[in-house]
């Protein structure tokens, strides 16, 4: 059995291959994917060869946001069988380290994650027809769900994940900077947690219309209307909490002058060391905290998606078969055109 697969063999350059498939072994199965998105660190990769430390040192098979349907079983699967519709948690923590014996799975000290050039040899990815998984990392889906919004399981796990680092966003005033995929779905998540005013920024009006269709009550191109966010700065700040998903040294500056003293900011954008101002930080008196990654917010998420709790749809914004991967990659590296691009992986 062969499966067509995307793989990256050095910046810029994506090609469309196949590979023989094996059969799931004990505790595994095969899945059909049908839908991937792509994320900004795939576009990382195609773009730059890497980002920060991280470079791709030898082919890869991209992608980690994906869904499908269980075709095979495995010896000793329970809780799944062949035509399943499932989304696919790309994360794969060992399960026996300090940190994931401390509940910490998300810092798992030898983490498998999807179509990852962290270590050597890299990860592969999931943005192949046919790929065997372990069984424990597929989520069951609801029927009334498509395959476009499950593959969206995993970014918005992430963002769980970072509003569980903030406190209480009932009755707050949030700030999100940066409207892309991880923006949008922070917006939608502040306004499900009950925020009162949410601003969400960008420098392109796409996605501020998709985040306004998520939950925004206001949005603000920086590009044409920076003034507009700078009135924030006034009286020490204005916003409870701010998530902070550009990376853009900008951006954070920004958001530590809105955020008011005592206020929170949670970083879930990635990108190389930045510049921070840290005196501005110590005298507000601010909150600064990470956000890595997830682990039991993917089935929340899975979850959240089921109900249409937080409705996807308007973000996923275009799809192209997978013989179309190179054009998919360009259109979703160009935010004026895109929020979230995904693959099909549908035939015939």
């Amino acid at each position: 059995m062969q499966t067509r697969l995307c793989r990256l063999h050095g910046q810029k350059d994506i090609r469309i291959e196949t590979a023989q498939v094996t059969p799931p072994r004990a505790g595994e199965v095969l899945v059909q994917i049908a839908a991937g998105g792509i994320c900004g660190s795939d576009l990382h990769y195609y773009q730059d060869g890497g980002f920060g430390p991280i470079r791709v040192k030898e082919p890869i098979v991209l992608g980690h946001e994906v869904a499908g349907t269980v075709r095979e079983i495995g010896p000793d699967v329970t809780g799944l069988k062949p035509g399943d519709r499932v989304a696919l948690n790309p994360s794969h923590p060992c399960g026996s380290c300090e940190y994931c014996a401390s509940g910490l799975f998300q810092h798992c000290l030898h983490m498998r994650f999807f179509g990852s050039a962290l270590r050597f040899p890299h990860e592969q990815g999931a943005f192949r027809d046919l790929m065997v998984v372990g069984a424990t990392q597929c989520v069951l889906l609801k029927d009334s769900v498509t395959m476009a919004e499950a593959a969206c399981a995993e970014p918005l796990a992430v963002c769980l994940h970072a509003r569980s680092r903030a406190p209480d966003l009932q009755g707050r005033r949030v700030l999100i900077t940066g409207a892309g995929p991880i923006g949008v779905l922070c917006t939608a998540l502040a306004a499900e947690a009950g925020a009162t005013e949410i601003v969400t920024t960008d420098l392109q009006d796409i996605p501020l219309n998709v985040a306004a269709k998520m939950g925004a009550t206001r949005v603000i191109n920086i590009a044409t209307d920076a003034a507009e966010l700078e009135a924030f700065s006034a009286k020490k700040g204005y916003f409870d909490v701010a998530f902070e998903c550009s990376a853009a040294a900008p951006a954070i500056r920004s958001s530590i002058n809105a955020v008011r003293p005592q206020g929170t900011i949670i970083q879930v954008g990635v990108t190389g060391d930045i510049p921070v101002p840290i005196n501005t930080m110590v005298g507000k008196e601010i909150s600064f905290l990470g956000s890595h990654r997830f682990h039991g917010e993917f089935a929340a998420a899975v979850a959240l998606i089921g109900n249409r709790t937080i409705d996807l749809r308007p973000m996923i914004t275009a799809t192209y078969p997978l013989e179309d991967a190179v054009e998919a990659f360009e259109i979703a590296g160009d935010r004026s055109r895109a929020v979230k691009t995904q693959l099909s992986f549908e035939t015939g």
